[in-house]
């Protein structure tokens, strides 16, 4: 089981970091592998805020800003005003990004078209509720600490 999981794992990994070091150099407002991945996190968080973002990725507000910075700077990030605090800002990729990580996502599709075409309807709802296993239960470490979850979680409401 756990060959197979770190297999799969590293395929994918292997596909995203294929992507960024083909793409970096090659877009226009070149990004650094830092800043790359900075925007991968914020990307996955949905809209954190800049503390959110530091203590995730485990670095201190003064670096997580200088980052921010620079992708905003770049087009790739940017930041918008809390709905419920004034003095906040979450932070959220651009289109710009979007379309830069567009190939990942793309090929997430492919695999899971890939996934329906080789095993049966049965198989692949059986796939997915391990998924949604995985994430939800499974990866607590992933997961930002209740009370900014549940901050995030109302905001979008």
């Amino acid at each position: 089981m756990e060959a197979a999981f770190k297999a799969v794992y590293n395929r994918f990994k292997l596909h995203f970091y294929r992507h960024i070091f083909g793409t970096l150099h090659a877009a226009e407002g070149k990004l650094t592998i830092m800043e790359a991945l900075t925007a991968e996190v914020i990307y996955a968080l949905g809209q954190p805020t800049m503390s959110q973002l530091a203590s995730v990725i485990g670095i201190s507000a003064p670096n997580a800003t200088y980052r921010v910075q620079s992708l905003v700077k770049k087009g790739y990030a940017e930041r918008i005003p809390s709905p419920t605090d004034r003095r906040e800002q979450r932070l959220q990729v651009t289109r710009k990004f979007m379309d830069f990580y567009f190939i990942n996502e793309e090929y997430i599709d492919v695999v899971v078209r890939r996934i329906t075409q080789r095993f049966s309807a049965e198989d692949a709802d059986k796939l997915r509720e391990l998924l949604q296993v995985l994430s939800a239960e499974l990866m607590p470490e992933t997961e930002l600490p209740q009370p900014e979850k549940r901050k995030i979680q109302a905001e979008r409401k």
